[in-house]
């Protein structure tokens, strides 16, 4: 019996040594089961992360690439437009210098008023030597300014204190409508004006982006409805003179011409 029990007991042992490394084996599968599914998820985190990478590049290159060609459009726009603006301001400036009509010369006589000469002067931006008078300054032939003073000193025996200056100058903006005008010895008006324009008042224009010098010309002929002015210097193809509207309204007298500032009147 005792045999017997030993069989028994040894047999028991072997059992359960044989569950323990079956037990064992099963835990081992499981931990390298886990630690295959956990490199599989450390894989699939460093792809997706190596991919987000190479789109982020990728995205950043076509970003890059993107902005160079419109950087490039718009340099290339830039350098377009400066050499047309530079060849537009010389176009004009030169055009401006040079006499285009083959039908009259500079210094022709073509038109007067009251037998003081208005000349021919080609383009608007030519100028001739300075007319001086008995030391009077009429200024530079055959200008705007010129003829005006011209016109003033022969017709009205009248010599402006100011001798000098553009045609712009001649308007101070400073002055009230009716007040007396000390630089070029005239009663100054405004547009509009509480007085009626008048025959030989001098009309100023005001300056344009082509014209920095302002304009100036004689009342030729007013009735109730328009204002008639001739001028020298009015371009090659230009009339000498010139119609604008008048209209009386609220007790004043308006010149429909935006670019006209004012009147100057010897009294």
């Amino acid at each position: 019996m005792g045999g017997g029990g030993f069989m028994q007991h040894a047999s028991d042992t072997n059992r359960k040594d044989r569950a323990q490394k079956a037990s064992r084996r099963k835990k081992f599968k499981n931990n390298q089961s886990d630690k295959r599914r956990l490199n599989s998820d450390n894989n699939s985190k460093i792809d997706f992360i190596h991919l987000t990478k190479k789109k982020i590049e990728k995205e950043k290159r076509r970003l890059k690439h993107q902005f160079q060609k419109k950087n490039k459009k718009r340099r290339i726009i830039f350098l377009v437009s400066t050499i047309l603006t530079i060849g537009i301001i010389y176009f004009s400036i030169t055009f401006k210098q040079i006499n285009s009509n083959p039908f009259y010369s500079i210094g022709q006589p073509i038109d007067s008023l009251n037998h003081v000469t208005v000349y021919f002067n080609g383009g608007v931006n030519n100028t001739e030597k300075r007319r001086i008078i008995d030391g009077y300054n009429l200024g530079l032939e055959y200008q705007c300014v010129e003829f005006v003073k011209r016109y003033y000193f022969e017709f009205l025996n009248h010599r402006m204190p100011e001798t000098y200056g553009n045609a712009i100058d001649f308007f101070d903006p400073f002055l009230k409508d009716g007040d007396f005008n000390f630089q070029r010895g005239l009663t100054q008006y405004s547009n509009p004006s509480f007085y009626r324009p008048s025959v030989n008042d001098i009309v100023i224009m005001d300056k344009t982006i082509f014209n920095s010098y302002g304009h100036v010309a004689i009342i030729s002929a007013v009735n109730d409805s328009s204002i008639e002015i001739i001028k020298q210097n009015a371009g090659p193809y230009s009339s000498t003179r010139k119609k604008y509207s008048l209209s009386y309204k609220n007790k004043k007298w308006n010149i429909n011409y935006k670019r006209i500032l004012g009147r100057l009147r010897k009294e």
